[in-house]
């Protein structure tokens, strides 16, 4: 869930395991042909995924760090890195699988760098025209201003991470940049649950105050809101642009700290056209692939993948649909 605070410091070293080279999945098929496959089969064009990271190298260097010494924002649980790459190969990774759009979900853990974040993000965003250009936010004195500056740069959606940056998302501070946002019709991705372990200001209620005050905010609730699945599927049930991504859900490392409850699987599919596929990619401690299985597990019909895999997301985000073309052979 990359939830942790990142050590100042000028430089992050990498750490010195490295994620597989090759990624199999579990019949022995390479990873990239399978994901291939799973969406071929499904119809669709490709991916649509809303949760990825991607961040300054030195900050991406500190968050693996971060994972390795189990800190406590994961919850204690043993994190391997699977997808500990460069960042070129992340992006061909990525595009090898056929993720036709995804994200850059950086965010702050204290004041003053978020905006530093943001001109990051836009110059990745524009060497790597499939990503959707990322901004993020911090209740401090001038984040309208910068929100303001990011939005006319053409930020497409937001990263609020109010675990690790351990902030109140109803923060008068922030008042009046989600009043700019839900104006301006762009997502929010909202890591606010209390998983893997709780902050001060997780759960449902300070989003409940946030979208008592701006009804129509796109707020995406990362990671289905782990542990609170049901409290966030009232919210999604009660405005009708919030939006609930994947991340992790559903998949056997997730199941074993946060169970989705089995009474909640019918609200799934009445909300099929407001979740998203994210992943978390590279953050994660299993293959790409696994994300995916464990959505088809879930046994809600073809529909509903093509849905979440793609249809809501590209929906969401105004993507072209692609030419009708034969789909192409790869082979691994």
């Amino acid at each position: 869930m990359s939830d942790h605070r990142m050590e100042d410091g000028p430089t992050g070293a990498p750490a010195d395991a490295a994620g597989p080279a090759h990624a199999v999945d579990s019949t022995g098929v390479a990873e990239p042909a399978a994901v291939r496959q799973f969406w071929e089969r499904l119809g669709l064009p490709g991916l649509v995924d809303v949760h990825t990271h991607f961040m300054p190298e030195r900050v991406l260097h500190k968050v693996w760090g971060y994972f390795d010494a189990l800190g406590p924002l994961t919850g204690g649980v043993e994190w391997p890195i699977t997808y500990r790459k460069e960042e070129d190969e992340r992006t061909a990774l990525l595009r090898r699988f056929g993720v036709r759009a995804f994200t850059a979900m950086l965010y702050p853990h204290k004041p003053g760098m978020a905006a530093w974040l943001n001109g990051w993000a836009s110059g990745f965003a524009r060497r790597t025209p499939d990503c959707l250009h990322t901004s993020t936010l911090f209740p401090e004195p001038g984040a309208e201003a910068y929100v303001r500056e990011a939005v006319e740069a053409g930020a497409r959606v937001f990263k609020a991470h109010v675990q690790v940056g351990a902030y109140d998302p109803a923060d008068e501070l922030l008042d009046p940049v989600w009043g700019l946002l839900a104006e301006a019709g762009i997502p929010i991705v909202i890591h606010c649950g209390s998983g893997p372990a709780p902050g001060k200001h997780t759960g449902p209620q300070p989003v409940a105050r946030v979208l008592a005050r701006h009804p129509r905010l796109r707020l995406v609730v990362a990671h289905m809101g782990m542990p609170e699945y049901e409290d966030f599927f009232d919210l999604a049930e009660r405005y009708g642009e919030v939006r609930l991504d994947t991340t992790m859900a559903f998949t056997d490392f997730g199941e074993r700290f946060a169970p989705f409850p089995r009474r909640a699987r019918p609200r799934l599919a009445g909300l099929g056209d407001r979740i998203l596929l994210g992943t978390d990619f590279p953050n994660i401690p299993y293959p790409y692939l696994h994300q995916l299985h464990a959505l088809e597990r879930l046994d809600l019909g073809t529909a509903w993948l093509r849905a979440v895999c793609h249809d809501n997301g590209a929906r969401l985000f105004g993507l072209p649909t692609p030419p009708t073309e034969q789909p192409a052979r790869h082979t691994e």
